[in-house]
């Protein structure tokens, strides 16, 4: 006759091993900092993938870094001139407008480039977001009395900017924007639709890169998030998606314009800040690398809970 069973007899047989994954985890410390909890510190797998041009994820790196977070850099887009980029110096060289528009970081070297070939004439200048804003701090002192950066809308998009950028006197105000030939036409014509005089210049387009390491895909393919800070990123980060492979981790897109463009393609975890620029979207990063750290947790109790189920019925069963 079988003995009866009850709680106090479990009390005596150990219990099962519960193994766990001895790759490093963090979890959210506070609003900005993420604290180290691994069991093996001899390899740290990068938890965000940043995938600007070469020599350009720098800034962002640096950022989650100082927080304790570890990257791995993919790019996976690369920029090249079109025709129009040795018009624009000639451009500055002989005709003066109200205000030149900017709305990227690489626009804003590609201008550089040409402002300075001209003889770094007196210009005004209109940014997209800080971001963009800050290329123009690393030119020399000599050329700021030159260049000004006189305005940067409430919100950095286009939009915003088209709507808000101010029109000086009742002439109509003249506005060169070189821009990448992937760029929208919201800013120029919205600028048209308020009366300005627009000459837009396709400086640059954007590509997918034409190799990508295999080995670092891989790597890229296991991390939690994923950073992007234009459509044509997120177009080329699809485009590398393995079709046997369903990726649903976290793309944290640098704002709107970008997050709607994941969204189109299929990308079902998207994250953006309100208003575009590092620090938001740094903020957006935690916030996404703080869900998957939740949801991982949640994951490991429901495989304890079911190994120490199965042990028990195994045991049942045995008595």
């Amino acid at each position: 006759m079988m003995s009866p069973f009850s709680l106090s007899t479990l009390s005596h047989i150990p219990p099962p091993v519960i193994l766990r994954s001895s790759s490093p985890r963090r979890s959210l410390n506070g609003r900005i900092s993420l604290k180290v909890a691994s069991v093996s510190a001899a390899y740290a797998s990068p938890k965000v993938v940043v995938t600007r041009e070469r020599g350009k994820n720098g800034t962002l790196i640096n950022a989650l870094e100082t927080r304790g977070i570890d990257c791995l850099e993919l790019p996976v887009i690369e920029h090249n001139q079109l025709p129009d980029f040795h018009k624009l110096s000639s451009i500055l060289s002989s005709t003066l407008f109200d205000w030149i528009i900017i709305t990227s970081p690489e626009a804003g070297v590609t201008f550089l480039d040409a402002w300075q070939a001209a003889g770094t004439p007196k210009v005004r200048v209109g940014v997209v977001g800080a971001g963009t804003a800050s290329i123009f701090e690393k030119i020399v002192p000599s050329s700021k009395q030159s260049l000004n950066v006189a305005f940067v809308p409430s919100k950095a998009t286009g939009t915003v900017l088209a709507a808000e950028l101010p029109n000086y006197g009742n002439a109509r105000s003249s506005v060169l924007y070189p821009a990448s030939a992937k760029a929208s036409n919201e800013i120029d014509e919205g600028l048209a639709k308020r009366g300005f005089e627009v000459t837009r210049l396709n400086t640059y387009t954007t590509e997918p890169i034409s190799h990508v390491d295999q080995l670092v895909l891989e790597e890229a393919l296991t991390a939690p998030v994923i950073a992007v800070a234009s459509p044509s990123a997120v177009r080329a980060w699809v485009s590398l998606l393995p079709e046997s492979q369903k990726w649903d981790n976290a793309a944290v897109c640098i704002g709107e314009t970008t997050a709607l463009a994941a969204k189109k393609l299929g990308v079902r975890n998207v994250y953006f800040p309100s208003n575009p620029g590092l620090e938001g979207w740094v903020n957006s990063i935690l916030e996404a690398l703080q869900v998957n750290s939740q949801l991982h947790k949640v994951q490991e109790l429901k495989n304890d809970s079911f190994a120490l189920l199965t042990w028990t019925l195994s045991f049942c069963r045995l008595r």
